[in-house]
């Protein structure tokens, strides 16, 4: 198998915790806001424990932190949550059993995977945000296992299908990550590199093992992915009207079991947020670490004046998201990130100095590529080297 790039220097585990994808229509919105607050409140129904949980953990624990893993995301495509099985089941099957009621379209229904899946935190060192995407997602779609990526203002996470487990631990090992049977945890003995912060978080369309055999080569991967996209007819569309903050709550004092992450006051703007239903808001929610945000710009006055310290990170440097309404493709769409990603920062031609620094949030069935303000030029002269159409808003 190819060498991507450089190797990072990683921590991977996998959470304990399976979880659900829900797709919510934008035109079923308002439908759904209840559930969706309900998913930064503190309550958490006792059905919804976790074996090693008790309602005593739960009522000292920061609404910030008690799940061990939830991303609510917002695009001018869909809403989408990522969240807990049990969670997906309880909190939003009954209510998507009665609105699908009343809608006569299949498309305009909300949907719950119909397979589980699991997450992979990876922690550590090293890359361009654009290159740890195509670093981190080049085994797996070499392998033929769909993914979701996702990366956050401190780490990134890898969602694959729970029956694909077995198939993520052997592809990891061959990229030269060492499992240590302990701890389910891998390390990548890479080179160091300076993290840099996120610029947005990623997602790859995942479910089932492709039908046909994984490509052999990274460059036949993207050759496959843009044509695909090309014969659904799917057109990137540059969003210049949204310019979106890659920001965090404050880190300092995060525990488990206790309220000092509570940070009313960031609850209290996600709430304002939640209800207004923006044009794009991704928010990431662990057990371990400090909320991260990823939201238009407009959305900040509802977390109040700078000077609070709300929120971590540059307000200054503005993201752009390109979008892609992935619905035309199969749920098993494999490589659709490593593809993407390849294309933008050179991995198949080693042209690293030429790069687009990217990342990319996929959501159920929307992918977005997110460029800083500057680099929006150079991003779709990259995607147009394919002969692939764009739109610009």
């Amino acid at each position: 198998m190819e060498q991507s790039m450089t190797l990072m220097t990683a921590h991977v585990h996998f959470i304990n915790e399976r979880v659900s994808l829900v797709h919510i229509p934008l035109e079923q919105y308002s439908r759904y806001l209840q559930p969706l607050l309900q998913l930064i409140s503190r309550s958490k129904p006792k059905a919804q424990l976790e074996d090693d949980q008790n309602e005593d953990d739960i009522a000292n624990t920061s609404w910030a932190n008690q799940h061990s893993f939830l991303n609510v995301s917002v695009t001018p495509i869909e809403c989408s949550v990522v969240c807990s099985t049990a969670l997906a089941r309880d909190v939003f099957g009954p209510v998507i059993q009665r609105v699908n009621e009343s809608i006569a379209s299949e498309e305009g229904c909300a949907t719950i995977s119909s397979e589980d899946f699991v997450v992979i935190s990876v922690e550590g060192e090293g890359l361009e945000a654009g290159q740890r995407v195509l670093e981190l997602t080049t085994p797996l779609a070499m392998a033929g296992i769909s993914i979701f990526f996702i990366t956050t203002y401190f780490s990134d996470y890898i969602l694959v299908p729970a029956k694909s487990r077995g198939q993520v631990v052997h592809a990891l090992e061959e990229r030269g990550f060492t499992f240590e049977q302990s701890s389910d945890t891998y390390v990548n003995p890479g080179a160091h590199h300076h993290r840099h912060p996120s610029s947005a978080s990623s997602l790859d369309a995942a479910s089932h093992s492709p039908a046909t055999p994984p490509p052999t080569s990274v460059h036949e991967l993207q050759v496959r992915t843009f044509s695909l996209l090309k014969r659904r007819d799917i057109i990137p569309t540059v969003r210049r009207d949204i310019r979106l903050i890659q920001c965090a709550g404050p880190r300092e004092n995060i525990m488990p079991n206790s309220h000092s992450a509570d940070n009313p006051e960031l609850q209290m703007g996600l709430v304002k947020c939640l209800i207004e239903q923006p044009r794009f808001l991704s928010l990431t929610l662990t057990g371990m670490e400090a909320p991260s945000l990823l939201l238009e710009k407009d959305l900040l006055s509802h977390f109040g004046p700078p000077e609070n310290n709300v929120l971590l990170g540059n307000k200054d440097s503005y993201l752009i998201p390109i979008t892609l309404n992935l619905h035309p493709l199969p749920f098993e769409a494999t490589g659709i990130v490593c593809g993407v990603a390849g294309k933008m920062v050179g991995g198949t031609n080693g042209r690293l100095t030429e790069a687009v620094d990217m990342s990319y949030l996929s959501t159920t069935r929307t992918g977005t590529v997110m460029v800083d303000e500057t680099e929006v030029e150079r991003a779709v002269e990259m995607l147009r080297s394919g002969e692939w159409g764009l739109d610009v808003v």
